[in-house]
């Protein structure tokens, strides 16, 4: 009987510490929906995991996590491409210190990369909206940040996830890479940053940081980040600095 009883003692303590940790207040959770479609090549693909690489250990980008009311945020990495393919490359990671932040780009650093087929703006919104549900974690801010260099060309329109997303709360931002070259054979698409504002991002305080390119995407990442997790008021669009 003590046995048990300790055991249940335990399994008590165990379920209270879970509770606790499922419960824990940060200023920010943050999914960072990353298109990996066939147009990004590997190069491109290289640049552009480098550039949230750096970004997500800049000197400005903790500067900002710590000046937050709880000095802390959480981070969910994910990738997309056609409707077939959304998956979750890190999952809720708590961002407290240099450390933390240099431990979650490590990581990202090490995960492989995978290029697939179409691009599902719409079809990446839903799933990046479904990871708040299995988040450990509870934030007066809840945002959706997706780049991309291309529109939705498959799955449920980009517009209808995005309204149904803000109707819940959740804020979405976008990074639009502009490339001025052909694209399989279609032209480019020189109105991507329009279609960005008009379709994609939602919510209070919604913006677009456009990327001329993948040469400028850790730029435009790092003021992305900073924005997003300071909070702090700025232009509907702007460009990388």
């Amino acid at each position: 009987m003590r046995r048990r009883s300790a055991l249940v003692g335990s399994l008590a303590t165990l379920a209270a510490g879970t509770s606790a940790r499922a419960q824990a207040p940060v200023d920010l959770q943050l999914v960072l929906a990353v298109d990996v479609s066939r147009s990004i090549d590997e190069v491109e693909a290289e640049l552009q995991r480098r550039g949230y690489i750096e970004a997500l250990t800049n000197d400005r980008v903790i500067d900002a996590i710590l000046s937050g009311e709880n000095k802390r945020i959480a981070i969910c990495y994910t990738e997309w491409a056609g409707s077939h393919f959304q998956t979750v490359v890190l999952d809720w990671t708590l961002i407290d210190s240099p450390g933390a932040a240099q431990r979650f780009a490590d990581k990202l650093a090490e995960a492989p990369r995978v290029s697939q087929s179409w691009t599902a703006v719409g079809a990446a919104l839903a799933h990046a909206g479904q990871r708040f549900e299995n988040s450990p974690f509870i934030a007066k801010r809840r945002v959706i940040d997706v780049s991309g260099d291309g529109r939705t060309n498959d799955g449920p329109p980009a517009e209808i996830v995005r309204d149904r997303l803000v109707s819940q709360g959740i804020v979405v931002n976008g990074l639009p890479v502009m490339m001025n070259r052909s694209n399989f054979g279609r032209p480019p698409d020189l109105t991507l940053d329009k279609y960005y504002e008009e379709s994609v991002i939602g919510g209070p305080g919604s913006f677009i940081i456009v990327a001329d390119n993948f040469d400028h995407f850790g730029r435009a990442v790092r003021t992305k980040l900073v924005r997003e997790i300071s909070a702090t008021d700025g232009p509907r669009r702007s460009s990388a600095v």
